[in-house]
C-alpha cells in the first residue's frame, strides 16, 4: 500500500499548489504585497506542522542531524521564494519562470547519482514529456518590461538551484527521519525569513489590509502549505525524480480553473502544456 501511497500524496500537492496558482493573484491585485503574502504563507504552515506531529504523538527528532536538514530543505525552499521576488522585480517575468520551472532536472539528475535511482523506460519517457510541459506552462507573454544588467539571470538560475536542491535534500531526509520533523524545521526556517521579506516590502504604496488582503492571502497560502506537507510524504513513499516532475504540473490545475472561473482561454502554447502535462502524469502515475 506505502508504494502506492506517494502517488496520492503527490496528486494532493499537484491539485492544491494548482487552486492555489488560480487564487494567489487575487489578493496581490488587490494591494496586498507578494512579500508580505509570503509571511502569511510561512505562519500558515504552522497548524499544517501541528496536525501532521499530533499524528505522531509529538514525537519530534531533535537530534543535530534531523535539526540541519530538515532546516537545509526549509532554507533552500524559502530562501529560494525570496530571491524569486527579486528576480521578478528585475528581470522578465517571460525569462524567469520557465528557467526555474525546469529546476526537477537538477532533482532528477542528483537523485540518479547520489540515491541511485531508477526507473522504467516508460517513466524516462513520462519525464521528458512532463519537463517539456512544465515549460510550456510556465510560460508568460513578454511585455515592455525594461530590465537593467543580467542580474536577474544570476537570481534566476540561484533559485533553480536551491528549488533543485531542495527536493533532493527533502527525499534524502524521509531516509533517515520522519516526514513530520522535515516539515517542522522547514516551518521554523520559513517563520525565521519573515523579516527579510518584511525588508523587502515597498511601503511606500498603499496595502490592503482588509479581508482581501492578509486574510483572503492566509486562505488562499493554506493549500500552498497542505501541499507542501504532501509533498514531504509523496517523498517518503516515491522516487523523487518521479513525484517532483508530477507535482511541476500543478500548473495544469491553475490553466484548467481560470478556464472555467474566469473564461482565459489559453492559447496555443498553454494548450500545448495541458494536453503534454496529462500525458505525462498518465505515464508517470503507472
Amino acid at each position: 500500500m506505502q508504494k502506492k501511497n506517494w502517488l496520492v500524496y503527490a496528486s494532493v500537492t499537484t491539485i492544491f499548489w494548482g487552486i492555489w496558482g488560480a487564487f494567489i493573484e487575487i489578493p496581490e491585485k488587490a494591494g496586498f504585497p507578494a512579500t508580505l503574502g509570503y509571511s502569511i504563507w510561512a505562519l500558515t504552515m504552522i497548524p499544517c506542522s501541528l496536525v501532521a506531529l499530533y499524528f505522531i504523538d509529538w514525537k519530534l527528532e531533535h537530534d543535530i542531524r534531523s535539526i540541519l536538514l530538515g532546516s537545509l530543505a526549509g532554507l533552500l525552499g524559502a530562501g529560494g521564494q525570496l530571491i524569486l521576488f527579486q528576480a521578478l522585480r528585475e528581470g522578465p517575468a517571460y525569462i524567469v519562470f520557465p528557467l526555474i520551472s525546469l529546476f526537477p532536472i537538477l532533482t532528477i539528475v542528483l537523485s540518479v547519482l547520489f540515491l541511485k535511482e531508477t526507473v522504467s523506460i516508460k517513466h524516462w519517457i513520462g519525464i521528458g514529456v512532463a519537463l517539456i510541459a512544465i515549460l510550456l506552462l510556465s510560460y508568460k507573454p513578454a511585455t515592455n518590461t525594461d530590465t537593467s544588467g543580467f542580474g536577474w539571470l544570476f537570481l534566476s538560475i540561484l533559485v533553480f538551484v536551491l528549488w533543485g536542491l531542495q527536493a533532493y535534500v527533502m527525499k534524502f531526509s524521509t531516509n533517515v527521519m520522519r516526514a513530520e520533523s522535515i516539515f517542522f524545521y522547514m516551518m521554523i526556517t520559513a517563520i525565521l525569513l519573515i523579516p527579510i521579506a518584511i525588508i523587502m516590502t515597498d511601503f511606500s504604496i498603499a496595502i490592503n489590509t482588509g479581508f482581501e488582503g492578509p486574510y483572503l492571502a492566509g486562505i488562499i497560502h493554506i493549500l500552498n502549505s497542505i501541499g507542501a506537507l504532501t509533498l514531504v510524504y509523496a517523498l517518503r513513499y516515491g522516487k523523487a525524480m518521479v513525484v517532483v516532475p508530477i507535482t511541476g504540473l500543478s500548473p495544469l490545475i491553475t490553466v484548467v480553473l481560470s478556464l472555467l472561473l474566469y473564461g482565459v482561454i489559453p492559447d496555443s502554447i498553454l494548450t500545448s502544456g495541458v494536453v503534454l502535462a496529462m500525458i505525462g502524469i498518465y505515464l508517470l502515475s503507472d
